[in-house]
Formats: structure tokens, sequence, C-alpha cells
């Protein structure tokens, strides 16, 4: 793996980034899921240097991390984001002196008139794969957080996205269910039980937050 966000250390043999080993240090149990947060987080930077968008989804308490996962992204999460000297020139100046840069995410979960009407028009199952057919882009990202890898909602748009060009990564439990065999990388967490999957998933998309943030708004 190159060399990416934060300062790297040596362990056991191959580099890891400062922040994964953090993570580890603080969750050991995650170690097993270094390699699949380090392609996530390539995968994510390559989209943003496009200006491509990242896109995310979820049911029940996932759907409440997506939206939770989007405000880390699209505001400061531990470092100051000014607005660049370029676009400070196109705002006002108390606007420019209050925004922060921001990395494009879209929560698929927050379009309520959309998806009660198209479970009411049409079939629940496709809310989340018509809105990546109405919004995706190749190039763009999909993520979607489903505990048993298994959601059909997720697995519909996962496969949606690969057919118009979106890259797909899922963050489920151990097994990874049908997930794993569908998205391009899956962070299956060592977990079998639904709300312990979820109290990893959180520092898993945490971890990712930094790096991404690190990368294009560190010093």
């Amino acid at each position: 793996l190159r060399l990416l966000a934060g300062d790297v250390s040596n362990n056991g043999g191959r580099i890891m980034n400062r922040y994964i080993q953090d993570l580890v240090g603080r969750h050991p149990a995650l170690k097993v899921c270094s390699d699949d947060i380090e392609l996530t987080f390539q995968i994510m930077k390559a989209c943003y240097e496009s200006g491509g968008r990242v896109y995310l989804c979820g049911n029940g308490g996932s759907a409440a991390d997506a939206e939770h996962w989007t405000g880390e992204l699209m505001k400061a999460f531990e470092k100051s984001r000014p607005v660049s000297p370029e676009d400070r020139e196109k705002l006002p100046q108390d606007i420019a002196d209050r925004l922060q840069g921001s990395l494009p995410t879209i929560p698929l979960t927050g379009f309520t008139s959309l998806a009660s009407a198209y479970a009411n028009d049409a079939d629940s199952k496709y809310v989340f794969a018509q809105l990546v057919w109405g919004l995706g882009k190749p190039g763009d990202v999909l993520i979607g957080l489903t505990t048993s890898g298994n959601s059909e909602n997720i697995l519909l748009a996962f496969r949606t996205a690969k057919a118009i060009g979106l890259k797909t990564i899922a963050l489920t439990g151990r097994s990874g269910g049908k997930a794993h065999s569908i998205a391009d990388v899956c962070i299956r967490v060592p977990a079998d039980i639904t709300h312990i999957i979820q109290e990893y998933h959180e520092p898993v998309y945490h971890c990712l937050s930094q790096m991404l943030e690190d990368s294009f708004f560190g010093e």
C-alpha cells in the first residue's frame, strides 16, 4: 500500500497509516479491517479529487450512522477548514468567514417525500436504487452500512451503482453477507450481534473521516 494521509508507522512489517494505527490501538479487534479501511480511503480520496460525490445509505441505526458520517465529511471534523483564497473571492466576506471546506457527501436516507412516494407508488425496496440512478455519475462512490450484509434495498442500490460506473463499499458484520461478493470493498468488522457491529462501525468511519480531512485540509 502506498503512503497516504498522515504520518505512518511500521506495524509487523507493513506500513500502517497513523490514524489506522490509533484506531487499532483503541479497538485491537479492528486490526483485521486495516487493509480494507485503507483501500476505502483510497477510493473515497480518488472520488473527491476527481470532483465526485459519495452517497451513504443504511437502515435503522445504520441510517443514523449514514447521517452522522455525512456530518463529519461535510464540515470540519477535527481540523480547521477555512474557505480557500480562490473561493473567498467569489463570496461576500461575512459568508466566506463562516463557511467551511466540505467533502461532497449525500445521505440517501434523507429524501423523505421521495422515499414515501416511491414506497407508495412503486416499491420501497428500490428507493436507494432510484436515488443512485437519478444522482450517481461514473466515478462517484456508494457506501452502504448493513450489519447483516443482506439488506435488500442496499444490495439493489449496489447493483444499480455498479451498472452505471460507481464504486461500491459496504460496512458489515463479520460474515459480510451478500454484500461481500457485490461491493468493491467490504469492511467486515469482527462482530455478529447488530448493536456491537454498529459500535464498531462508528470508529471505522471516524477513522476514515480523519484520514480524508488530513488529506484535503491538513497543513
